[in-house]
């Protein structure tokens, strides 16, 4: 069986990184979660309050080695899942071009939870601070990346794998 890539997206709180984390387990794979290299590089060295600029610079650095790691990965044969938030359509096409060029199976999984458990999912981790948290969310940062999020259309969910957590 040769490895696939596995992508999840979906919006802020829908359960992206236990679905990657659980698809993992049943592939075997191995799972790269953007939000757990973002807390275990850049958490203890955060600004308060958060700066746009300085996060968005460290997300591109971990997705770039995230990459790289991935691929080495990959070339074992071994499966990989993502989850690096993907929260734009332009960002999902761009992980199909790269899988296409390299002509690598690519699977994408749509998760998703209803607005308001997602919403209190994603306020709940700064009170639960886990090895994923990275900065504590308040509604703002909800809403804010609430309205990045580009939801799929019919076209992008035709073979994507949908998951709905509750």
């Amino acid at each position: 069986m040769s490895a696939v890539l596995h992508v999840v997206f979906g919006p802020p709180g829908a359960g992206k990184s236990t679905y990657a984390r659980e698809i993992a387990r049943r592939e075997p794979a191995v799972a790269f979660l953007i939000d757990e290299w973002m807390a275990r590089l850049y958490a203890a060295d955060m600004p308060e309050p958060v700066e746009l600029d300085w996060m968005m610079a460290r997300v591109e650095r971990c997705e770039a080695q995230i990459w790289s790691t991935a691929a080495a990965v990959l070339a074992t044969g071994t499966s990989v899942v993502l989850d690096l938030g993907l929260m734009r359509r332009a960002d999902r096409a761009r992980v199909a071009e790269i899988a296409e060029a390299v002509e690598l199976p690519l699977q994408f999984h749509f998760v998703t939870a209803p607005r308001e458990v997602r919403r209190e999912r994603v306020l709940a981790r700064g009170e639960v601070r886990t090895e994923a948290f990275v900065a504590a969310a308040g509604p703002e940062m909800f809403d804010f990346a609430e309205g990045v999020f580009e939801a799929p259309d019919a076209a992008e969910l035709e073979g994507c794998v949908i998951s709905q957590s509750a």
